[in-house]
């Protein structure tokens, strides 16, 4: 067995953030979903999915949050434990963006 788990490294335009809760990286850009016929018959619809990275992270009192909150350009990439690199090319924050100043 391989290494599958451990350290992983995350960054925003190059400059790195210490991820703590653990990352998440979608392994499919396309959902299949079935469609079954009145005649029993099982096809499949193909939709897309939006690429994203999802992370939980330290976040160093110089960082500049305005870049996460503001930018729609940005480059975050995503170094994972087994030694897989994912990339995000134009990325944009979806949703919220929460602080826990208790956790960093």
């Amino acid at each position: 067995m391989g290494k599958i788990a451990g350290t992983t490294y995350f960054k925003i335009d190059g400059q790195q953030l210490s991820v703590t809760g653990g990352i998440e990286v979608p392994m499919n850009t396309k959902v299949r979903d079935d469609v079954i016929g009145l005649d029993g018959s099982v096809d499949y619809k193909e939709t897309s999915r939006a690429p994203y990275t999802k992370v939980t992270a330290k976040v160093p009192k110089n960082f500049p949050v305005d870049k996460i909150t503001s930018s729609d350009v940005m480059t975050i990439t995503s170094e994972l434990a087994n030694g897989q690199v994912y990339v995000l090319s134009n990325a944009w924050l979806h949703g919220e963006a929460n602080h826990n100043p208790e956790e960093g």
